[in-house]
């Protein structure tokens, strides 16, 4: 059996509180292995390719489990070298794979990266068809896992609907068992324009959208999604989503210029950027949505919103000074960047 790594305390919360809970959070997802060219090759010039493990799902569960909380990833990955290599990667950050469905049939994902400096831009090249968790079936699910005291909530992205039918339905119906188990439930809608067009991912993430109670979202995907100008702005952005999701805490991801969130209360708050040198941006919306969820689950309620959006601004800060995808981040490391900013980390110790 693949081990887990060590529970870290949890600087908001005392560890009585949350001891019925098996986990504070589940994600379900693909992760893949990630092949990249030395320094600034290019695919077709290189003769050696660098593994690492990467997707957004896991990349959240690695976050948030190298910050403290309790986490497990759902998946069904292919029993050879690969998928192990992915498994005990992510049991090594932490992460709890013991639920995973292990098949001997499709195969692992791959995807390409090609770093490169401006102007000729990073590139992605995937490779992913016929993998094992786009055939995953809903019946494949731990249903056992989707009870009340399991988890205080489920995270998916709008990637995994994406990949095909079988892994769409598999994703609807874990939302169904987390919410009939008194889960929340978390959607990031991580557009991917390989995987579909932006009228499919709109009718493809609606049923998530509907149903999550706190929604991530790039405000450039938002635009491109729902049909709106390119030059409406984030809070105009925002109160388009907020007519249509009045039950989901909102959170609109602005790049360098940081993020802006409401809550269904009517409460707003907008964080700025904080200022890094970046040696890679992939990855960054996931380490910003395992720090936002990081606080939203453990902070008080009254300083919820406020915390979350500067516990993922900074989460991201330092995942863009990290190669790879996942967010290698310690969370003293959070604690003193937001010190040192004057945002007050450690109020509640």
């Amino acid at each position: 059996m693949i081990e887990t790594g060590t529970l870290l305390a949890n600087p908001f919360v005392a560890a009585g509180d949350r001891a019925v809970f098996s986990y504070d959070v589940i994600t379900l997802g693909e992760t893949m292995l990630r092949l990249t060219p030395p320094g600034t090759l290019r695919l077709e010039q290189t003769a050696v390719l660098e593994v690492a493990v990467g997707g957004s799902e896991a990349n959240v569960a690695v976050g948030l489990a190298r910050l403290g909380l309790r986490v497990a990833w759902l998946s069904r990955l292919t029993d050879n070298p690969l998928g192990r290599r992915i498994a005990r990667t992510l049991a090594a950050q932490g992460v709890d794979v013991a639920h995973l469905v292990w098949t001997p049939e499709d195969r692992v994902g791959l995807y390409f990266f090609e770093p490169a400096p401006p102007p000729r831009g990073h590139r992605v090249l995937y490779d992913r068809r016929h993998s094992a968790l786009s055939r995953m079936r809903p019946e494949e699910l731990p249903a056992a896992l989707f009870q009340p005291q399991a988890a205080r909530l489920l995270h998916l992205s709008g990637i995994t609907p994406a990949l095909g039918p079988a892994a769409a339905a598999t994703a609807r119906r874990a939302v169904e068992l987390a919410k009939a188990a008194g889960w929340q439930v978390s959607f990031d809608v991580n557009y991917r324009r390989q995987l579909w067009t932006p009228e499919a991912a709109r009718q493809g993430c609606e049923p998530f959208l509907h149903a999550a109670d706190l929604v991530f979202a790039p405000a450039s995907d938002v635009r491109l999604l729902f049909g709106l100008a390119a030059t409406a702005s984030p809070q105009a952005v925002l109160e388009q989503l907020a007519a249509r999701y009045r039950q989901a805490t909102l959170v609109l991801t602005l790049g360098r210029e940081g993020a802006l969130a409401q809550a269904p209360s009517g409460e707003r708050r907008q964080q700025p950027a904080l200022a890094a040198e970046a040696v890679e941006r992939l990855g960054g919306g996931d380490a910003f949505a395992a720090g936002f969820l990081y606080a939203y689950l453990t902070a008080p309620a009254a300083e919820r919103l406020a915390l979350a959006l500067r516990w993922g601004v900074a989460m991201a800060a330092l995942k863009y000074t990290i190669p790879g995808d996942l967010p290698l981040v310690e969370r003293h490391e959070v604690e003193a960047l937001l010190a040192q900013e004057g945002e007050g980390p450690a109020l509640h110790r």
